[in-house]
C-alpha cells in the first residue's frame, strides 16, 4: 500500500516538473497520459485496500474502476512508441481506432452484471475470478499492444544503431516485459496473483521509463527535432546493411533517388537496380558499386554524381558529392551509410562567378582596345606614309627607266642601280606591311573573347613584341622607353616559351606597362623595364618603372576589389583582372 501511495506522489510531482519545463510536446501529452490512467487505476486498488472485503458491491465498482487504466495503459504506452520512433508532431486520426477497445472494455466490466462476459465469478483473489471471454480478449488485446511497442522501440534502435537509442531501448523494453509476463501468468493462471499484481508490474515500468527520461532523455524531442532538420535539408544519406538491406533514408533521399528507382524500406538495395543502370552507370549502379569498394577496401570513398530531378518547372540536373561510409560493429561491418552532399548552388553559384569573371575581363578587354584604338591610327600612320612615300618614289624610278630606254648615255650600270633602288624601296614597303600586319594581328587577338582561349607554347618575346606594338602611341606619348631584360643564363626573350593563351598574358603585360606610363613623373626616369627570372620552379615577370608609386591603402585593396588611383580615367578592373588571369590561365600568382 504504501508503494502505492508513494508512486502516486512521485506521479504527481512528475507531471508537474514536465508542465514547467516549457511547451508540452505530444509525446509528453502521451507521457501524461500514461501517467494518469495508472493513477486511477492504483486509487482503485487502494480503495480496494481499505473495503470491507464482504462488500462485494464495492469491491466490484473499484475494481471496474481501475479498468479505465488497466485497459488502456497499454495503448498509451504504445503510443509513446508510435510518437517516438516515427517522429510525430501532429497525431494521426486513425490512432484513435485503438482506443476502441479500451472504452468498449469499461462498458463490459460496469455492464458486466447483466451478462457475466467479462467476469463469470468476481473476486480479489486470482483464485476466486472465473473469466469470462470478453477478459481473454482484453488481455490479448494489451498483451499485442505490449509486444509491438517493444518490437518498435527495439527496431528503432537497431536501425538508428545509437548508444543512446540502444539504451532507451533496453530500459523500455524492461519495463514493458514485466507487465506483459505478469498479464501472461495471470490468464494463464499459473501462480495465485491478487488484483494488485499487475499495477505493481507497471510500477516497475514506471521506474525504467522514469530512468529512460531523465538518464537517457526518452521523452526528449531530439530524435523528432533531428528527423525534421534531415528532412529539410538538401543533402541526402541512405543507411543499408552490409548485406544491402535498406535499413533508412531522409526524405530528399526518396524525393530525389528513391521514388525513381524503386527503393523501399526493407527491400534489398542491389534488387533495385536495372539493365539500363549498369548500361548507362546511373546513380544506383554507382552507389552499388562504391559501397562495394568501400567494403573490400574497409575505408570511405567520395565521388561526384550528377542526378536529374523532375521539379514543377521541368528537368533539372542536381549535383553531389556522395560520401560512403562502412558502419563498424567492433572489427566487422555492420553496413554502409552513404551521404549525398548537395552542391547544386555552390556549383551554380561558382558558374555565376566564372561568367562574371569572364564578363569582367572582356569588359576590361575592351577598355584597354577603347585606349589602343586612339593610337592605332597612330601605329598605322607611319607604317601608311612610308608605304606612300616608297610608292611615289618607286613610280619615279619607273619614269626615269622608261624614260631612259634608247638613251645611248644610260648603260647597264645605270639600269643595275635603278634596279637595286626599286628592290630597297620595296623592302620598305614589305616592312611597313609587315608590321601593319603585326598590329592588326595584336588587336584582333585582344578583340578575341577571353573564354574562347586557345592553350598552347609561345615564347615570352612575342608576346613582350605584341605589347610594345599595341602600346607604341601611348610609350611615345609619355616619352617612355620599353626595355626587355632577361636574367636567365643564355637565353634570350624569345628562347623561354610559356604554355596558355599569348592573349591573356598580353593583356596582363598591357595593364601593367599602361600603368607604368600612367605614372610617370615629368622630369623622372622614363625606362620601363620587362624583367624576366627564374627558380626552380617559377618564372617571374617583373615590370618595373620609376613613377610615382601606388599609395599604401591602395596597394592593400589592390588584389582583393576593383579599385583605381586614376579617378575618373581608370575602371580599377586592370590590376585585379591581371591577377585573375595570372592565377586562373596560369596557374601563377
Amino acid at each position: 500500500m504504501i508503494i502505492f501511495i508513494v508512486s502516486i506522489v512521485a506521479i504527481s510531482l512528475f507531471i508537474a516538473w514536465m508542465a514547467r519545463q516549457g511547451e508540452i510536446k505530444l509525446i509528453h501529452r502521451a507521457y501524461f497520459a500514461v501517467a494518469a490512467v495508472t493513477t486511477i487505476w492504483i486509487l482503485g486498488i487502494i480503495a480496494i485496500k481499505f473495503t470491507d472485503p464482504s462488500n462485494m458491491t464495492m469491491l466490484y465498482v473499484w475494481d471496474s474502476m481501475t479498468y479505465i487504466g488497466g485497459a488502456s495503459v497499454q495503448v498509451f504506452a504504445l503510443y509513446i512508441t508510435l510518437i517516438f520512433t516515427k517522429g510525430l508532431e501532429k497525431f494521426p486520426r486513425k490512432y484513435f481506432v485503438l482506443l476502441i477497445w479500451p472504452f468498449l472494455a469499461n462498458i463490459f466490466v460496469w455492464t458486466n452484471p447483466w451478462h457475466h462476459l467479462f467476469y463469470r465469478q468476481f473476486g480479489v483473489q486470482l483464485s476466486q475470478i472465473e473469466f469470462g471471454p470478453l477478459l481473454y480478449i482484453n488481455g490479448v488485446y494489451q498483451f499485442s499492444c505490449l509486444v509491438i511497442s517493444v518490437a518498435l522501440m527495439v527496431a528503432f534502435a537497431v536501425r538508428n544503431r545509437t548508444r543512446l537509442y540502444l539504451q532507451q531501448a533496453i530500459l523500455f523494453s524492461l519495463g514493458s516485459m514485466i507487465p506483459l509476463l505478469v498479464n501472461l501468468l495471470a490468464l494463464a493462471k499459473v501462480m495465485d496473483v491478487s488484483i494488485a499484481a499487475t499495477p505493481m508490474a507497471f510500477i516497475f515500468s514506471i521506474i525504467c521509463n522514469g530512468l529512460a527520461i531523465y538518464r537517457l532523455h526518452l521523452l526528449d524531442i531530439r530524435p523528432i527535432a533531428m528527423r525534421h532538420v534531415l528532412n529539410q535539408i538538401s543533402d541526402c544519406y541512405l543507411i543499408t546493411g552490409s548485406d544491402g538491406l535498406i535499413i533508412g533514408y531522409n526524405e530528399p533521399f526518396m524525393d530525389v533517388i528513391g521514388l525513381q528507382n524503386g527503393i523501399k524500406e526493407n527491400g534489398h538495395l542491389q534488387d533495385c537496380l536495372k539493365d539500363e543502370d549498369v548500361e548507362y552507370k546511373t546513380a544506383i549502379y554507382n552507389l552499388l558499386t562504391s559501397i562495394e569498394s568501400c567494403r573490400n577496401m574497409g575505408s570511405s570513398i567520395s565521388y561526384e554524381q550528377a542526378i536529374s530531378h523532375q521539379e514543377a518547372d521541368g528537368w533539372r540536373k542536381l549535383y553531389y558529392i556522395v560520401e560512403i561510409n562502412p558502419l563498424l560493429v567492433g572489427e566487422d561491418i555492420g553496413g554502409f551509410v552513404a551521404i549525398f552532399k548537395d552542391v547544386s548552388k555552390l556549383r551554380e553559384s561558382m558558374q555565376r562567378l566564372q561568367d562574371s569573371q569572364v564578363r569582367l575581363m572582356d569588359q576590361e578587354r575592351l577598355a584597354s582596345l577603347g585606349q589602343m584604338v586612339g593610337g592605332l591610327a597612330h601605329n598605322l600612320k607611319t607604317p601608311i606614309m612610308s608605304i606612300a612615300g616608297s610608292a611615289a618614289v618607286l613610280n619615279n624610278l619607273v619614269e626615269e627607266a622608261s624614260i631612259s630606254i634608247g638613251d645611248q648615255e644610260v648603260n647597264e650600270d645605270d639600269y643595275r642601280e635603278i634596279y637595286g633602288e626599286m628592290r630597297d624601296w620595296l623592302q620598305k614597303v614589305r616592312d611597313a606591311c609587315s608590321y601593319m600586319s603585326d598590329i592588326i594581328t595584336a588587336v584582333k587577338g585582344q578583340a578575341g573573347n577571353m573564354d574562347a582561349s586557345e592553350f598552347v607554347d609561345f615564347s615570352l618575346g612575342d608576346a613582350i613584341k605584341r605589347v610594345s606594338l599595341l602600346l607604341r602611341h601611348e610609350l611615345q606619348g609619355g616619352r617612355c622607353k620599353l626595355i626587355t631584360e632577361v636574367t636567365i643564363d643564355n637565353l634570350s626573350d624569345r628562347e623561354i616559351y610559356i604554355h596558355g593563351d599569348i592573349n591573356n598574358l598580353v593583356q596582363v603585360i598591357n595593364n601593367l606597362v599602361s600603368n607604368a606610363v600612367y605614372a610617370q613623373i615629368p622630369d623622372g626616369n622614363h625606362n620601363i623595364v620587362i624583367r624576366v627570372d627564374k627558380d626552380e620552379e617559377n618564372l617571374y615577370l617583373h615590370v618595373i618603372d620609376w613613377g610615382c608609386g601606388i599609395k599604401q591603402e591602395v596597394k592593400n585593396r589592390l588584389f582583393r576589389q576593383m579599385i583605381t588611383s586614376k579617378g575618373n580615367k581608370g575602371t580599377g578592373l586592370g590590376v585585379y583582372i591581371s591577377h585573375a588571369v595570372i592565377r586562373g590561365k596560369f596557374g601563377g600568382d
